[in-house]
């Protein structure tokens, strides 16, 4: 397979890559590596591990289904549904803000705009939509490729050239510490991204087939996904590097606030590795949040424009070349974004341990219900999941079970 094709072959895959690199990666991973060095990255391959099954369900519910996740929950039934949307609801707001302040902050410090970073937010928040409701999947499909390629390469190049640096002294993990505890389910909760990460990519399936009007098999779609999957967490050992040879013993503490986190992030690179790495770091770390602020804003319309479809019919549009409810859910994550932006930029810190949070302790939940959706009689026998998967899937959600109850009595 040459590059072209592996290219077209490509699609989902690259974009839940391009959502799932984002917050995780850029700073927790890159603060993991610095705070502790090498230790936590244990975590950072088993929470990638554990989670595999739960998104791979999710192109092989939709190339076996042709429909998205969310038909599969209402398949369990509408409680299902509710429980999708209710989760969606209660943080997307704050997911899409976070990603969003820290990509323009980016921007202003790269570029050096004058103008704050909530104005910035708010430009590439409106740039971006207007791209995605003219272009819609084959505009978002094409610009994450170009994005997710620039970032690999520098990402590589930039932990290649971090190896000349002797690591300093690690700081240790404590267990028994609140803060070190509050860092570690923050890093779970979305590495390599929140479950529900997973219908988003069922959609992204079934929007390139319906777009391309080809009919992947479920080999090529599994191959798609594992592409992107692994490629995430490659990514993730590479942000863990970096922060352990570049930031680790700095003596430096991360600002709250997006414009210094951004300054302090490029600064600290190039102090360490030489003037010469500034635009390399800079373009990494700025497509890294760009593609997240891209992908997500096209996932949380396109996942509750069926959610709506099902739980009010009423709205379901006459038309399917109809943009409602797709625009209107733009739109509304638009505004609740830039409210949060402008009411709440105080308190980001909190709210997006709180969004973290959330995304930790139903990961359960969501990893039970795509595991039914799999496994439900009508979906095609042929396409189910072995044995094996099923087993692992399993152990996987009794992992998460236990870690959530040990969390929520560790907390309350």
């Amino acid at each position: 397979m040459n590059f072209r094709t592996l290219l077209r072959t490509l699609g989902p895959g690259l974009l839940y890559a391009g959502a799932a690199v984002g917050v995780s990666h850029l700073v927790q991973s890159t603060r993991a590596g610095a705070s502790y060095g090498f230790e936590l990255l244990w975590v950072v391959i088993a929470a990638n591990v554990i989670k595999y099954p739960f998104f791979e369900f999710a192109p092989r519910y939709a190339t076996a289904t042709g429909n998205s996740l969310i038909e599969g929950y209402r398949k369990i039934g509408k409680w299902a549904v509710w429980i999708f949307v209710l989760l969606t609801v209660s943080t997307m707001f704050i997911l899409q803000a976070a990603v969003t302040v820290v990509t323009a902050a980016l921007f202003g410090n790269i570029f050096g705009i004058t103008l704050n970073s909530n104005a910035i937010a708010a430009i590439i928040l409106i740039f971006t939509m207007f791209v995605l409701m003219s272009g819609k999947f084959s505009a978002l499909d094409k610009m994450i490729k170009v994005i997710i390629i620039t970032l690999t390469i520098t990402t590589i190049i930039a932990v290649i050239s971090a190896f000349d640096l002797s690591p300093r002294e690690a700081g240790s993990f404590d267990w028994f510490n609140a803060v070190d505890i509050a860092f570690l389910i923050a890093l779970v909760g979305w590495m390599p991204a929140p479950i529900d990460l997973s219908t988003w990519h069922s959609t992204w399936t079934v929007a390139k087939r319906k777009e391309s009007g080809h009919k992947e098999s479920l080999k090529e779609s599994l191959f798609d996904f594992n592409f992107g999957y692994i490629g995430t967490a490659f990514l993730a050992g590479g942000f863990v590097a970096l922060g352990a040879f570049v930031m680790n013993g700095s003596g430096q503490q991360f600002s709250a606030k997006g414009g210094e986190f951004a300054a302090q992030l490029i600064d600290m690179y190039t102090s360490s590795l030489g003037n010469w790495a500034y635009w390399i770091i800079a373009i990494a770390a700025l497509t890294t949040m760009f593609s997240t602020t891209i992908t997500v804003l096209d996932a949380y319309p396109r996942v509750l424009q069926p959610a709506t479809e099902i739980l009010f019919p009423a709205l379901k549009p006459k038309k399917k070349t109809s943009l409602f409810p797709y625009s209107f859910w733009m739109i509304v994550t638009i505004g609740g974004t830039l409210a949060i932006l402008v009411y709440f930029s105080q308190s980001m810190r909190f709210m997006v341990d709180l969004a973290t949070t959330i995304s930790f302790v139903s990961a359960p939940i969501l990893a039970v219900l795509n595991y039914k959706a799999v496994t439900h009689p009508q979906f095609p026998v042929e396409a189910r999941p072995k044995k094996w998967l099923l087993i692992y899937a399993w152990l996987g959600i009794l992992f998460l079970s236990l870690f959530s109850i040990f969390y929520l009595i560790w907390r309350f």
